[in-house]
C-alpha cells in the first residue's frame, strides 16, 4: 500500500468533533467512597509534527531542516514552539505524579506496546485525541484506566482528554482522581474477528509506514497487476482470529485507493448477505459517532433549504424554505440525532457513496447493528482501526464485528 493511499485513511484527529450536546447522552458513575491509588503510571508521548519532520529528514542538520521547512511554506517557528509546549506539559504531568509517590515511565509512540504496560495501573496519554486512541489500542483489559492530557490546549480541543484547564494544572486533576472525586466512564469498543484470507496477517501502523516508505503513486496498479498475473492458488482454510486491537472510535473497510470502487458482501444482525459496491464501509461506536460517522452523514443548511423548496413545489404547501430559523432548527435536530452514547452496545454503520445499479442497490445506507459480517471481494483493500492500524482485507477475507462487555475501556471524567 502506498503512502498516497494511506493519506486517505489517516484522517486528522482535529476533525473528531464532539458537541457539548453529546454530554447529555453520557451515563457515568461517580465514586466518593472509593479512592484510586495507582503506584505505577505509563505516560504515552505523542509524536509532534516537529519530531515527525526531524525523523523524516534525519540527514539534515538544524539549519538545513529550518531552511527546508521555510522554503516549502511550513510554519517552522510555530511547530517548534508547539513541540516545546508539549515537552513542557508532559514534564509537568510527570513531576506531579512523582511528587505524589507514583512511579512513572515515559514511552514514545514508537516504543508503545503491550509489553510497556506490564505492571502499570494507570496509562496517561500526553497529546490529543490521536494519542488517546493509540493509548487505548494496547489496553486489552477493562480494569486498566486511560487518562488523556491535552498537550496543545491553545490549538486543540482534545475531546477525549481531560478539560483543557487541567493541562497546566495537572496536580489538581490528580488530586481529584486520588480522592475519588471523579467519574469512571466505561466506553464500549468493537471486537473484530477475522477469518479466511489474511486472518493471520500482521497489522501495519500507518504513521510508521509514512515515516519509512517513499511515495509510489502507481503502486496500487502494480499491486492489481500482480494479483491478476500471479498463478491461482487455493487458499487453505484459516481459523478465526480475534484481532489484537479493539476499536474505540471507528472501523473502515474498503479499497486502499479511494478512487476505486469497493466490492463486498454484508450481513447485518444475521440477515441474508447482500452484495454492495460503494466507497467503503465505516462502523463506529458511540465514542466515534461524533467523528467520521458524523462528517459523512451530517446535513448542511443548503441541503435543508433545497429539500424544503422541493417539498413546497411538490405539495403546494406554504413551506418557508428561506426561513433561516427553520432551516437552523431542522439542521440542528437532524445532526444531533447522529450522536449516540459511548456506553451503548450498538454500532452505527454507514455505506459511503453507495452504487445504485440494476444489480446493486443499498436500501439503508446507514443504521445500527449489534453484529456485522463483511466478506471482501476487493483487490487492494484494508480494514483500518481508529485511523491508525491497518490489516489487509482482500478477496476471500472475512470480518465479524461485535461488542462485548469485557472489552470496555475504563476512562476518567472530571468536572
Amino acid at each position: 500500500m502506498s503512502v498516497l493511499s494511506l493519506s486517505v485513511l489517516l484522517r486528522p484527529t482535529t476533525r473528531r468533533l464532539v458537541p457539548q450536546s453529546l454530554s447529555v447522552l453520557i451515563k457515568t458513575q461517580r465514586s466518593f467512597s472509593q479512592t484510586f491509588q495507582p503506584t505505577n503510571a505509563v505516560i504515552l508521548s505523542k509524536l509532534t509534527r516537529f519530531e515527525y519532520e526531524r525523523i523524516r529528514n534525519h540527514e539534515l542538520d538544524d539549519d538545513e531542516l529550518k531552511t527546508l521547512m521555510l522554503e516549502r511554506g511550513s510554519d517552522y517557528y510555530g511547530l517548534k514552539a508547539r513541540h516545546s509546549r508539549h515537552i513542557e506539559i508532559m514534564s509537568h504531568v510527570e513531576s506531579q505524579l512523582q511528587n505524589r509517590g507514583i512511579r512513572t515511565k515515559v514511552v514514545s509512540r514508537a516504543n508503545y506496546s503491550g509489553e510497556s504496560l506490564k505492571g502499570a495501573d494507570l496509562i496517561i496519554s500526553a497529546g490529543g485525541d490521536g494519542t488517546f486512541l493509540l493509548g487505548a489500542s494496547k489496553i486489552t483489559t477493562p480494569d486498566l484506566p486511560l487518562l488523556g492530557v491535552n498537550t496543545d490546549p491553545e490549538r486543540s480541543e482534545g475531546y477525549l482528554c481531560l478539560p483543557r484547564k487541567y493541562s497546566l494544572n495537572f496536580g489538581k486533576a490528580l488530586d481529584k482522581l486520588l480522592s475519588g472525586d471523579m467519574r469512571w466512564f466505561l466506553r464500549k469498543r468493537i471486537r473484530i474477528i477475522m477469518s479466511g484470507k489474511h486472518a493471520n496477517d500482521q497489522p501495519v501502523q500507518l504513521l510508521d509506514q509514512q515515516l519509512s516508505s517513499p511515495e509510489f503513486r502507481f503502486s496500487e496498479h502494480v499491486r492489481e497487476h500482480e494479483l491478476h498475473s500471479s498463478p491461482s492458488t487455493v487458499a487453505k482454510q484459516q481459523p478465526n482470529r480475534v484481532l489484537p486491537v479493539l476499536s474505540l472510535n471507528d472501523v473502515f473497510i474498503g479499497e486502499s485507493l479511494s478512487a476505486r470502487v469497493s466490492y463486498y458482501e454484508l450481513s447485518i444482525d444475521g440477515a441474508p448477505t447482500v452484495g454492495q459496491k460503494s466507497s467503503g464501509l465505516t462502523v463506529c461506536t458511540g465514542t466515534g459517532s461524533s467523528s467520521w460517522h458524523f462528517n459523512i452523514n451530517c446535513l448542511q443548511p443548503q441541503d435543508i433549504r433545497e429539500i424544503l423548496r422541493i417539498a413546497k413545489d411538490k405539495t403546494d404547501l406554504d413551506i418557508p424554505y428561506k426561513d433561516k430559523d427553520l432551516v437552523r432548527c431542522i439542521y440542528s435536530k437532524f445532526n444531533k440525532s447522529l450522536y449516540f452514547s459511548p456506553t451503548s452496545s450498538k454500532m452505527a454503520y454507514t455505506v459511503r457513496d453507495p452504487v445504485h445499479t440494476g444489480m446493486y442497490r443499498v436500501s439503508e445506507p446507514r443504521g445500527f447493528a449489534h453484529r456485522l459480517n463483511i466478506r471482501s471481494k476487493m483487490w487492494d483493500a484494508c480494514l483500518v482501526i481508529d485511523g491508525g492500524v491497518s490489516f489487509q482485507f482482500n478477496d476471500g477475507a472475512e470480518a465479524t464485528l461485535e461488542m462485548h462487555d469485557e472489552d470496555v475501556l475504563k476512562t476518567v471524567q472530571l468536572d
